[in-house]
């Protein structure tokens, strides 16, 4: 019941779920505003990353159908990548539940500014594989079977850990999508708005299912309907942004995270 949570936790929560569904969206860690903000106002960590989730779902939804458009010629690689998402969602949410919360949180930091790094760089990884494959005589859109093994090993590492904790997934997931693939980065983007939302609706299931009563519902609610409303933002003005700026942004909130994960 909504009764149970006071109305300025209500405010607070409906701001910052607004806030991650807009950052979804456009980046992809939207937890980074929600898990510090349930934190602060006294929930315990576990049963925030839970609520968290659950209520994320619902932003990831809005998102991923603002995206559709940018998903089109897509699908041949996504039916790889969805699988290994799904399967490593399952495992980082098993771990969530038998592991300390501090195993992956001292890990958070170091992935998050590789990520960052490869977001940097990948306009010229892309480059570079762009001219290796025209010398090999190969279109510059081919991926090939190196590329795709480790695309498909690496959306199941980002999918282990969003699974664990889904803060910075989304960077990640872009991350490593740059280092590899030859897309745009909005269609990247749209990829990964789909991606996080499996990793989301896998977890979120399995908290439910496994650990019902750790997980604050009113919360969960809240965030549900404010994130749907910031995924829907997020997506309408975010497909407009240069490839730049959109970059530039990821960076920002990349860098403005790692600050507050480690000081949460």
């Amino acid at each position: 019941m909504l009764s149970a949570v006071s109305f300025s936790h209500v405010l607070l929560i409906a701001l910052a779920g607004l806030g991650a569904g807009v950052i979804n969206a456009l980046v992809g860690s939207g937890t980074l505003i929600t898990f510090p903000t349930l934190v602060a106002l006294g929930y315990p960590p576990v049963t925030s990353t839970m609520s968290n989730a659950v209520g994320l779902v619902a932003g990831g939804v809005s998102a991923t159908w603002g995206y559709r458009a940018e998903l089109e010629g897509q699908w041949d690689r996504l039916r790889w990548q969805i699988p290994a998402s799904l399967t490593g969602a399952v495992l980082g949410a098993y771990l969530l539940l038998h592991l300390p919360e501090t195993v992956f949180a001292q890990v958070v930091p170091t992935l998050l500014v590789l990520a960052l790094v490869l977001v940097v760089i990948g306009p010229w990884i892309q480059s570079w594989a762009r001219r290796q494959a025209e010398k090999a005589g190969r279109s510059a859109e081919h991926v090939t079977p190196l590329r795709r093994v480790l695309l498909v090993l690496g959306t199941f590492a980002v999918g282990v850990y969003g699974g664990y904790f889904t803060a910075a997934q989304g960077i990640l997931l872009v991350g490593v999508m740059g280092a590899l693939l030859p897309e745009s980065v909005q269609r990247m983007n749209a990829a990964k708005n789909l991606l996080a939302l499996v990793v989301n609706v896998v977890a979120a299931l399995g908290y439910t299912l496994l650990a019902f009563g750790r997980i604050s519902w009113p919360v969960a609610g809240i965030i549900a309907v404010s994130s749907l409303v910031g995924g829907w933002v997020g997506a309408r003005y975010g497909r407009r942004l240069s490839p730049n700026a959109l970059r530039a942004t990821i960076v920002v909130v990349g860098l403005i995270g790692l600050y507050r994960l480690m000081h949460v």
